[in-house]
């Protein structure tokens, strides 16, 4: 790995922790206090969150497209100033519509600077030799709710919600916007990275055997994206009350969902050494089978596996949460690689917002038997990959 390209996945992936902290994981620490002060329900605060999900999924194409033409620097720079403008309009919110409104904008942040532009934009500038930089940025950002959670909470706790608002919203101009627009311009590092491998190409693309095989693919990735979304959402929601309701006690089930951060980070970093090598959509249908076969122990043993469910979930989710970003790239190439990944991910943005609606939902008339329904959803998924096949390539 170059220098060069070091210093764009340092860049790159600090500007994402920040990202990721002050948008993703805001709610976890703020809603309780912003609800009480607005005078509405803590459940309208994660129902404006999740409006800012759905306003993302909108987003995300248009951002893919500007990122192919232009490059990441100017849409991630734009964003940065979007999730300032946003947080600062989230303090200043003074009843329920006006803290809507700036969770909507937010959400059109997230949608073009979260990990789909991010993805894109390592794309643009190195073409189908990505997949190490996209897992680079993921190592980085993975410790985002390790950071952000802490963080929020002293700023809650010394200037009160308002106050973090408005710190987040100083910590983009200050130091996402710079980060951002540290990236190179994607044709310059394009073009210095051009290597004679060929990105993969579609044999006879333009007969309609072809269009109708890519386009199975294209819906059965996105299938793939939009299921395991809902899973790793509905976890990240519910997984203390899970446990509980699995026989643990509130004090183990907060020390075992604490796994599932590092659990992520050693799955990256298996990806990054150990499966690097393979196809990613081997080490996907892999990850695709942690969570159900978790599912299965801890329901079938009871508390006594929960520390394994919590890391081979957690395993499974964070090399998924790379193949959302390589599996696109190894299946249908670079060109056009934004725009596709905006669209293949709009129904998981959906799902994402959903999904804590849903799952509670199940989990409040099933108990722990609920995740027979997360386990099922995760094997639909993996059988979903088990379909997919590389594409042949023309050297």
């Amino acid at each position: 790995m170059r220098g060069a390209q070091v210093r764009v996945i340092g860049t790159l992936g600090t500007a994402q922790t920040l990202a990721w902290a002050s948008s993703y994981y805001l709610p976890a620490i703020l809603a309780v206090p912003m609800a009480r002060e607005l005078g509405v329900s803590t459940p309208a605060i994660y129902a404006a969150f999740s409006g800012a999900m759905v306003a993302s999924a909108v987003v995300g194409p248009w951002a893919g497209q500007a990122i192919d033409r232009q490059g990441g620097r100017i849409v991630l720079v734009g964003t940065s100033l979007l999730f300032a403008l946003g947080l600062a309009m989230l303090g200043v919110a003074q009843g329920l519509w006006t803290m809507v409104a700036a969770w909507l904008l937010l959400g059109v942040a997230m949608g073009a600077g979260l990990y789909d532009a991010a993805f894109s934009s390592l794309v643009r500038l190195y073409g189908p030799h990505a997949r190490s930089a996209i897992t680079g940025i993921t190592l980085i950002a993975g410790f985002a709710s390790t950071v952000g959670w802490p963080l929020s909470a002293w700023m809650e706790s010394h200037f009160g919600w308002r106050g973090a608002c408005f710190g987040w919203a100083a910590l983009h101009v200050l130091i996402g916007l710079p980060l951002n627009a540290w990236l190179p311009k994607g044709a310059s590092v394009a073009a210095a990275e051009k290597t004679a491998v060929a990105e993969p190409v579609n044999v006879d693309s333009g007969s309609n055997p072809a269009r109708h095989r890519q386009a199975f693919s294209t819906a059965l990735l996105s299938f793939v994206f939009a299921a395991t979304w809902f899973i790793s959402t509905a976890m990240a929601t519910h997984l203390p009350q899970i446990l509980e309701s699995a026989g643990a006690t509130l004090a183990a089930a907060v020390a075992i969902g604490a796994l599932i951060g590092p659990a992520q980070v050693a799955g990256r970093l298996l990806e990054f050494g150990l499966l690097r090598r393979v196809h990613p959509l081997l080490s996907a249908r892999l990850a695709a089978l942690t969570h159900p076969i978790g599912v299965v122990l801890l329901l079938a043993t009871g508390p006594a596996m929960a520390s394994v469910f919590a890391v081979l979930h957690g395993a499974g989710n964070g090399i998924l949460t790379i193949a959302k970003g390589t599996l696109p790239l190894a299946l249908f190439g670079a060109s056009g690689y934004g725009a596709r990944q905006g669209w293949l991910m709009m129904p998981a943005r959906v799902a994402q917002a959903l999904a804590p609606l849903l799952f509670g939902v199940a989990l409040d008339a099933w108990g722990a038997n609920a995740l027979w329904l997360s386990g099922g959803i995760g094997l639909a998924a993996c059988a979903a990959l088990m379909l997919l096949r590389t594409q042949p390539s023309v050297h």
